[in-house]
């Protein structure tokens, strides 16, 4: 820019650079490649309008304009805004903090070699990375045996946090030990199971001011539900207003249909306007889930046709 204020008369120009004022006098820019200099003077080789490449004052934001709101969540754009209109500090949410305890004999963690019956831990490594896609911070990650008294260590840990995510071991099976060891803990239990597909064994609480959620072992359950409760609840703690995944419409490639007594997400990709459901729904299959990027709300009873218009929930 320039750091004077220049006039003109009719008939005159003068060079500035890219963002600098617009001199006094003058009612359109030209390109400096779209011009050729004889000496003093100037020949412009195309078409001029007035007002020509001229950004007037307040075109992008109004005096006045609100451009962030409370409990609005500040983007990488978002910062760029606020530093455009002089703001160098702002005062947002704490950040949540996060534990994660996987559990089960059978899992055991990426780069150790498998033994018959054992399967990597996919659960840790997701959850991990979901909490972070929230903005909160992972505290503390581990995987714990079914064995009650490590369990009892890992929770006690895990409580220390905001919220603590444990995958696994939330069901009904003889080596399902979450539920009553956090009442042996003086845990309260507020929710235990929710009529959702993949998700079922599902549970909440609270434990010593620490909010608790036990998920699912199988993978896409644990990302179904984390989406659906996890997720709203770390962004409530962080002080946001929107507290659903976003939602957009799409065009059904295929009939679908819930014969079942819960509702189920369907998996599927959105391209082009278009929701194709994608491979197997079994709650197990991850390859599934991993091309996918939309959920598929259908209630008991529903039934979609072809082309229809829908609502799908998004997280990439």
């Amino acid at each position: 820019g320039i750091d004077r204020q220049l006039r003109i008369s009719p008939g005159e120009a003068v060079r500035i650079f890219t963002g600098a004022p617009i001199p006094v006098g003058a009612d359109a820019v030209v390109m400096q490649e779209d011009t050729t200099r004889k000496g003093d003077e100037i020949v412009v080789n195309v078409g001029v309008d007035p007002g020509e490449f001229i950004r007037r004052r307040g075109c992008d934001l109004a005096e006045g304009q609100k451009i962030l709101a409370r409990g609005e969540r500040i983007r990488l754009t978002t910062i760029a805004l606020l530093a455009s209109q002089g703001f160098a500090d702002v005062t947002v949410g704490s950040q949540v903090k996060a534990a994660i305890v996987s559990t089960g004999d059978e899992v055991v963690m990426p780069g150790k070699k498998l033994d018959q019956g054992q399967i990597y831990d996919s659960n840790s490594i997701l959850l991990q990375a979901l909490v972070q896609r929230c903005g909160a911070s992972v505290t503390l990650a581990e995987h714990c045996p079914d064995r009650r008294e490590r369990l009892i260590e890992a929770i006690q840990r895990g409580i220390k946090s905001h919220i603590l995510v444990v995958t696994g071991g939330v069901s009904v099976g003889e080596h399902d030990l979450v539920q009553a060891t956090l009442r042996s803990l003086g845990a309260r239990i507020d929710v235990w199971r929710v009529a959702i597909k993949p998700g079922k064994p599902f549970l909440f609480g609270e434990a010593g001011g620490c909010a608790v959620f036990g998920l699912p072992g199988n993978p896409v359950s644990a990302f179904v539900t984390f989406l659906q409760f996890v997720r709203p609840a770390i962004m409530k703690m962080m002080g946001a207003k929107d507290l659903d995944l976003p939602k957009t419409p799409a065009r059904l490639a295929a009939d679908v249909a819930n014969e079942g007594d819960r509702t189920h997400y369907v998996r599927g990709r959105i391209d082009n306007g278009t929701f194709v459901p994608i491979g197997r729904q079994e709650s197990h299959a991850l390859f599934g889930l991993s091309q996918s990027n939309a959920l598929l709300p259908v209630a008991v009873g529903e039934l979609f046709k072809a082309g229809a218009i829908v609502d799908v929930q998004t997280w990439d």
